[in-house]
């Protein structure tokens, strides 16, 4: 059994990436093979897969979610959206000295009203009075981790999306995929890799660490995807073919372990809450590539699982030993499950 230390390690704060490359291919690649360690760059990624291995992306789109604004009593107020729940409303943090209650009035970014509905938990439910999507776009301002420490300009609104970006919704990267661009796509393509598609709205909670030891008291937050049945189809020719499939970051993996519960992959949309600690048997991906992950958090978690709790533990201090950049901006690793899954 672990718990919550077990997953706490030191990281110098020049690790932390603030800045992304220029080049989204330029990053390392630590490829995790059980115990053997081998640095790479991602570029590399087109020699570790072969012709047939299906990778999984996350297609959300990061909004720009954060926005300052005023109470109509005149008191200064942050959101930050955390979910679209259909054009008019939405869920949001919203820090302000004095809670606001229901049917207060907040002019945010000086340019639109939203009205405080009802509280949902932590989150305020917002009315707008126009299309959310129009709006947010219009005037919000993109929601950089909280460990990055300058403020969002217009290089981060290109670097922080990936190049296959389509569904709007999510507050935060799936941060595996910033690594590819069009070139290495185009070249994995042509070497016969096949790529399919998921939707995972990647919530806030994603940065909040764990606070209890016993980990089984932790409340994991909950996150929307969508599985379409094109993906479903993907992954059981790919595993009938006896090839592998990789997920592209956590996000892509919650997603397809999440819609394989029953099983047996299965399309739909649905939220998550899966919460993945070492003994979880994986269904469905194979291999996964990610960048390194916070100290107790959840994704820490899900990749000790997944690779192997020592397995981890080692390449993380490799890979802080050998200077690797940590976090949204920075490394990669590549991981394969240490019991390849039996159910398509």
């Amino acid at each position: 059994m672990y718990s919550l230390s077990d997953f706490d390690f030191n990281l110098p704060p020049e690790r932390i990436a603030q800045f992304p490359l220029p080049d989204r291919s330029a990053s390392r690649l630590l490829h995790v093979d059980g115990a053997r360690l081998v640095d790479r760059q991602f570029a590399d990624i087109i020699d570790l897969l072969q012709p047939g291995d299906l990778l999984v992306m996350n297609d959300t789109r990061v909004l720009k979610a954060r926005f300052f604004g005023v109470k109509d009593s005149g008191g200064k107020v942050e959101a930050l959206v955390e979910r679209v729940l259909d054009n008019r409303t939405v869920l949001a943090q919203v820090r302000a000295s004095k809670s606001p209650g229901p049917g207060v009035k907040i002019r945010l970014a000086d340019a639109f009203d939203v009205t405080v509905g009802e509280r949902a938990g932590e989150f305020y439910t917002l009315h707008f009075d126009a299309d959310v999507f129009e709006l947010i776009e219009a005037h919000g301002r993109l929601p950089l981790p909280p460990y990055i420490e300058h403020a969002a300009d217009a290089f981060d609104e290109t670097r922080y999306q990936t190049v296959f970006n389509k569904v709007p919704g999510a507050v935060a990267a799936p941060t595996a995929g910033l690594h590819f661009d069009e070139a290495l796509l185009d070249k994995l393509k042509a070497k016969g890799v096949n790529f399919a598609y998921v939707t995972l709205h990647v919530g806030a909670g994603t940065f909040q660490p764990v606070r209890t030891e016993v980990l089984s008291e932790h409340k994991m937050h909950t996150e929307w995807y969508t599985m379409p049945q094109a993906t479903v189809d993907a992954v059981r020719a790919t595993r009938a073919a006896g090839r592998d499939v990789v997920a592209v970051g956590t996000t892509s993996l919650r997603a397809l372990e999440s819609a394989s519960q029953s099983g047996t992959l299965e399309a739909g949309s649905a939220d998550t809450a899966l919460f993945i600690t070492p003994g979880y048997q994986f269904q469905t991906v194979t291999r996964l590539i990610t960048n390194f992950h916070l100290p107790k958090s959840t994704l820490l978690m899900l990749v000790s699982a997944f690779a192997g709790f020592d397995e981890i533990r080692a390449a993380y201090a490799h890979a802080i030993a050998s200077e690797y950049r940590f976090f949204s901006y920075g490394d990669a690793m590549l991981l394969t499950t240490q019991a390849r899954a039996p159910r398509i």
